[in-house]
């Protein structure tokens, strides 16, 4: 297939174009910084673009099957909306080229899966560290579920950068109010691209972590 990954210099973006291309899709990649994308593969394009500004990335839309979305940012103390703000210009650009499916990375914690990440998440880190980049989060999400796109959200614990495994839990019911539950960024990259074929239903916001605990 071929694939458009947003967010490809992060940690988990750098997952799911690795994967991707083991697999053998065809992968396009939007990144501010091309110099950071240090894999050399010729199945990989690497576009310089910025999702905050349109026009760097509309014409990467062309063609594509599906798009893949990493986009984070490091801006957790200030109020921001580049997460909102760069999915709507996505969404946007999909449209304009007739591309439909789209798969995005939030966060467990976010909207209806709130309090699911655990007693330290919900009564610290959200409110105190990441407040503003949850509310950014969850305007994001807000977005996509407005969109008529075929699209999946994946809300997983925390991220760490441990192996791929592939025993992973999802659905709408994964999480815990008590403990904060994790899953590598390789499981989230691999999740991501099962989700490309088979019959998996659209429009659909799914948890994933490692185990399964459910209160």
């Amino acid at each position: 297939m071929r694939l458009l990954i947003i967010g490809g210099t992060g940690k988990t973006g750098r997952k799911i174009i690795e994967q991707g291309l083991t697999q053998g899709h065809q992968i396009t990649a939007i990144v501010r910084k091309p110099r950071k994308l240090k894999i050399d593969n010729p199945s990989l394009s690497i576009v310089k673009g910025n999702v905050l500004i349109p026009k760097s990335i509309e014409d990467s839309f062309k063609g594509q099957d599906a798009v893949l979305s990493a986009l984070g940012h490091k801006r957790f103390f200030i109020k921001t909306t580049i997460l909102s703000r760069g999915t709507k210009n996505i969404i946007n650009a999909m449209r304009k080229n007739r591309v439909n499916r789209f798969i995005c990375i939030t966060s467990l914690g976010i909207n209806d899966s709130k309090f699911k990440l655990g007693l330290y998440y919900t009564l610290f880190t959200i409110p105190v560290i990441l407040f503003f980049y949850f509310l950014d989060k969850s305007k994001q999400e807000q977005l996509i579920m407005g969109s008529n796109l075929d699209w999946t959200i994946v809300r997983p614990g925390q991220l760490t950068n441990g192996k791929l495994r592939t025993n992973y839990h999802h659905g709408t019911k994964v999480g815990h109010y008590l403990i904060t539950k994790m899953i590598s960024r390789a499981s989230v990259a691999h999740f991501m691209l099962s989700q490309l074929t088979g019959t998996n239903k659209y429009q659909k916001a799914v948890c994933i972590t490692n185990q399964k605990i459910i209160f």
